[in-house]
């Protein structure tokens, strides 16, 4: 089957994570796969690269761009495009309008997010007219889905839930070995115990409420210290509100990793402050190093993080909250560790790279999918057929 793929680009993030991952894994099975970028390759498309899978960006400039679009419908044409598959509201628009009037059998958009957008109504706006040459919807949660179909974005009978998976058996678990190489390198005491966050530094992530809770733990818990891996406009912001706070020393912005695996295996304890958050590749790579999870209950969180099973949800916005659940955890390390196993068992069972490929497979051969309580009670061998 030839299928492309069409983003904004593939910098370091979840969805482009996420995409990288089903990509490889559909060119394993024999297909011809293709990755459309609508603005530039971006940092993760070497990765591509050396596998021989194609990577084209179009270069788009601000407003209409016809030039790209001409590129972008080239680039689908000559690759005798099958199935389109697009990821998010702007690539998705884009790639409709570039490929009007293409053949093509099936034409997918996955929503990465909860779609929370402080300017996106004219984006909402032409998204919804490029729905009627789309045959599916894809939403990464069913929190996403419900969401999406309530604010009328998504006509109800077009919107199914495809949950993210990862190779979870590339996650190794966490480790005092790898906890005490993670010390050394931030030149802290061995006993120290680390508490770390993987996201783009923006204000949907709410490290700002992360920083001021890890304040009040830091008060009582003087052997501890933060980890932010991740880049993004607010750093220069963050990294002064961890000077305000009085723990900067304790703080380390460790900017964007080609080794984030390795950094999650030396973690005591994961902390997501989301304020808004679709299904979080970062949630799912945490449960597969088994980690100790807390995260905010928004958006598909609770999907993935069971409060009392494999972690712990609090309240969004609420530094307290945060604060006094990271505590708890810190004071029952046997209640923590126990978390991490379970959390590593569920997305073994649920989270697989392989589920979310089979649940694509079926979409892209034009199926209906079970939605709501039934995603989670399903296997399959990942063919697209």
């Amino acid at each position: 089957m030839n299928i492309t793929h069409f983003v904004e680009s593939l910098d370091r993030g979840g969805l482009e994570r996420m995409v990288l991952e089903l990509v490889k894994y559909q060119h394993r099975l024999g297909h011809r796969c293709q990755v459309v970028c609508l603005y530039s390759s971006g940092s993760l498309a070497h990765e591509l690269d050396s596998l021989g899978i194609a990577v084209t960006a179009c270069g788009k400039r601000q407003g209409l761009d016809l030039t790209a679009l001409a590129r972008a419908r080239q680039m689908v044409g000559t690759h005798a495009t099958e199935v389109l598959h697009t990821h998010n509201a702007v690539a998705h628009y884009q790639a409709v309008l570039a490929t009007c009037g293409l053949p093509m059998r099936r034409v997918i958009n996955t929503r990465h997010g909860m779609g929370v957008n402080r300017r996106a109504r004219r984006r909402e706006w032409l998204y919804r007219r490029a729905l009627a040459r789309t045959d599916t919807v894809v939403a990464v949660c069913e929190a996403a889905r419900n969401d999406a179909i309530r604010r009328g974005i998504v006509p109800p009978a077009k919107a199914q839930v495809v949950p993210n998976g990862i190779h979870v058996e590339a996650f190794q678990t966490a480790s005092p070995q790898m906890h005490d190489r993670i010390a050394r390198l931030l030149n802290l005491p061995e006993r120290t115990r680390i508490i770390g966050t993987v996201g783009r530094l923006n204000w949907t992530k709410d490290q700002l409420g992360l920083i001021r809770a890890f304040k009040q733990v830091h008060e009582h818990h003087a052997d501890t210290a933060l980890v932010l891996i991740g880049d993004g406009e607010l750093r220069a912001a963050l990294q002064q509100s961890a000077i305000d706070e009085g723990v900067a020393d304790s703080v380390h912005f460790l900017g964007d990793r080609s080794d984030v695996r390795e950094w999650l295996q030396g973690l005591d304890l994961f902390v997501l402050s989301s304020l808004s958050e679709g299904y979080s590749m970062a949630l799912l790579e945490a449960s597969a190093v088994a980690l100790p999870i807390i995260a905010t209950d928004v958006g598909g969180n609770r999907e993935i993080v069971r409060d009392g099973i494999t972690g712990s949800l609090v309240p969004a916005g609420n530094p307290a909250a945060l604060a006094e659940a990271m505590q708890v955890l810190l004071q029952e390390p046997q209640r923590a560790m126990a978390l991490g196993h379970a959390a590593r068992g569920w997305v073994e069972r649920y989270g697989s790279l392989e589920t979310m490929a089979m649940r694509y497979a079926q979409l892209y051969d034009g199926a209906q999918l079970h939605n709501g309580s039934q995603l989670h009670n399903g296997s399959g061998d990942g063919q697209i057929r």
